[in-house]
């Protein structure tokens, strides 16, 4: 019930593009990776980015927009530079960076992410952000439990699914391996696997009821 069938590993050289991710990352460095298909972005994401980065004293929050969330429609994506751009409106913080390196290492899958990202800027602490919403369908993500056991995982409280998610199959899997939110400032120095719950105002936009919105208003 809980696998989401296993992760290969994909190699990142040879792919030109992969040599110019648009960032650059030195050892010691605390880094937050939030990936997401950001269709369209919006303040509750600004806001998951900023706890984080605030809460676990993150030098660096990388929004991760995705080519194409693999469990999502294509149809209803927009195109990436619509996402990139609508990112970089929000991202305005310090230390915010908006990239398209899953794009640029032909990467689909969060775990390929995750360790081509280590493997180019080996000694950078990582940690993997996401909204309880993610938290609560996490199993469906391909190597959702090699995630887990590569980076940390902080997690940030968001409208009428934090309580479900935190009984979610994954949160139950790791369970003994999750810490408290007092412990968030050194989440990104522990041994993965390692997962806090960060809780904080509600922020109550969400990328499904702007894109009813924006459809509603077309068919007007």
């Amino acid at each position: 019930m809980w696998s989401a069938g296993p992760a290969r590993r994909v190699p990142d050289g040879g792919r030109p593009a992969a040599l110019r991710l648009g960032f650059h990352l030195t050892p010691g460095l605390r880094v937050g990776l939030y990936g997401g298909s950001f269709n369209p972005a919006h303040e509750g994401h600004a806001h998951v980015a900023e706890t984080a980065r605030r809460r676990l004293r993150l030098d660096r929050v990388i929004w991760l927009v995705s080519p194409q969330n693999p469990l999502k429609s294509a149809h209803e994506t927009q195109s990436l530079e619509a996402r990139m751009s609508g990112a970089r409106a929000l991202a305005t913080g310090p230390g915010m960076i908006v990239s398209d390196a899953e794009t640029r290492l032909g990467s689909a899958y969060t775990i390929d992410t995750v360790r081509a990202l280590k493997r180019r800027f080996p000694g950078v602490k990582f940690v993997w952000i996401m909204g309880a919403d993610s938290l609560a369908g996490f199993h469906r993500w391909r190597g959702w439990t090699q995630i887990m056991r590569e980076v940390p995982v902080a997690v940030v409280s968001r409208p009428w699914i934090s309580l479900r998610s935190r009984f979610s199959p994954a949160a139950l899997r790791f369970a003994r391996s999750r810490r408290t939110s007092r412990s968030a400032l050194t989440l990104a120095d522990a041994r993965p696997p390692a997962w806090t719950f960060l809780f904080g105002r509600f922020n109550f936009q969400s990328s499904t009821a702007l894109r009813a919105r924006q459809a509603a208003q077309t068919c007007r």
